[in-house]
């Protein structure tokens, strides 16, 4: 994007709150116990910003960080600085090795292959295990043939596949886990996600991967008191209008006024990530005043009810509401993808 083009203020902007993502961190390591708690930045983390969210965990005291594929890495490896580390959970392909040897992040070995591909380069790596979820990772009967003893091996680390949930395969998988670490040596030990981390101590080891609750997720009850918002979508009005009874609104009629009222239009819609799954569904405020979404949400655009706040006028701003828990109860969409589908109209204004 050209410096004209980033100079045009943006019609919908996300403001973040630096402080309640660090002290969300800050939770995350303390409920880790004696295990230190890293941060899953993959995602452009989980649609805030990757490096904006890497450099305040950094300076926040967090060590240990995890993208997906290699380009996420590029965007940050060079914030790794003193002893933080990075890891790159897709693992290693071949096309992905001239990139990787240029930089200090570490593969996530995911298969035999990939460790044969890496093992001669000497560097260090971590190493996942396939404790029950089977997508990525080594089955435990084939860690004999993997030959690991040639690797420098940092995280042993597997992921858990329902920790949202109160089922038997937690115990499972942490049973699977422990039983193929009597076969492999590594400098550390990682399985807990966010979710994992409200289960106990059992399940943190040496250093725990929380991702959805440093930025204001709540997948179990344990954390809903804890963890605070960090990201609120805001919108601005391109237009006020008032609708007479019977007047129908946007595409397919989805709302039929049954009384005189005003409403705003808003620049933002599902392009920007506020999904269909919100028409008639959800809602904006401003200043404490609730302003529901009427109608379908288009692309580009949002219609809410005035009726609530007199004093809104083209070009006022709306907060969306967004807590991530309700919204999901709200729409039925996860929190996860109400985060990563947060669109790349938004101007970030961190606070």
């Amino acid at each position: 994007m050209s410096a004209e083009m980033e100079s045009i203020p943006a019609t919908a902007r996300l403001r973040l709150d630096k402080d309640a993502l660090v002290q969300n961190w800050q939770t995350l390591d303390r409920l880790s116990g004696t295990a230190s708690a890293g941060a899953a930045v993959k995602a452009n983390a989980y649609g805030l910003g990757a490096r904006n969210v890497t450099r305040f965990l950094i300076e926040a005291g967090c060590h240990d960080f995890y993208v997906a594929n290699w380009r996420e890495a590029a965007e940050i490896s060079e914030l790794m600085v003193d002893n933080a580390c990075l890891s790159v959970l897709n693992g290693i392909r071949d096309e992905d090795m001239a990139f990787a040897l240029n930089m200090s992040a570490k593969p996530v070995l995911n298969s035999i292959e990939q460790v044969r591909r890496w093992a001669p380069t000497g560097r260090p790596c971590d190493i996942m295990i396939n404790s029950g979820m089977n997508r990525l990772g080594i089955n435990r009967d084939d860690l004999e043939q993997a030959d690991l003893g040639t690797l420098a091996i940092d995280q042993v680390m597997s992921h858990m596949a329902s920790a949202d949930e109160d089922v038997s395969q937690n115990a499972d998988q942490l049973a699977q886990f422990r039983s193929a670490l009597e076969s492999i040596n590594g400098q550390r030990v990682s399985l807990a996600n966010s979710a994992a981390i409200a289960l106990g101590s059992d399940y943190h080891f040496d250093c725990t991967r929380p991702g959805l609750s440093i930025y204001g997720g709540k997948p179990r009850p344990e954390l809903e008191s804890l963890i605070q918002q960090v990201a609120t979508p805001q919108a601005q009005i391109l237009q006020v209008r008032e609708l007479q009874p019977g007047d129908k609104l946007g595409y397919n009629a989805q709302y039929t006024a049954q009384r005189i009222h005003r409403i705003a239009i808003l620049a933002m819609g599902y392009a920007d990530g506020y999904l269909r799954a919100f028409s008639n569904n959800g809602q904006f405020s401003h200043q404490g005043n609730a302003l529901p979404v009427l109608g379908r949400v288009s692309m580009d655009l949002i219609a809410v009810d005035l009726s609530a706040d007199d004093s809104l006028r083209e070009g006022g701003w709306l907060d969306c509401s967004y807590d991530l828990l309700q919204a999901s109860r709200d729409t039925g969409l996860s929190q996860y993808e109400l985060l990563t589908n947060l669109g790349q109209r938004f101007d970030e204004n961190w606070i």
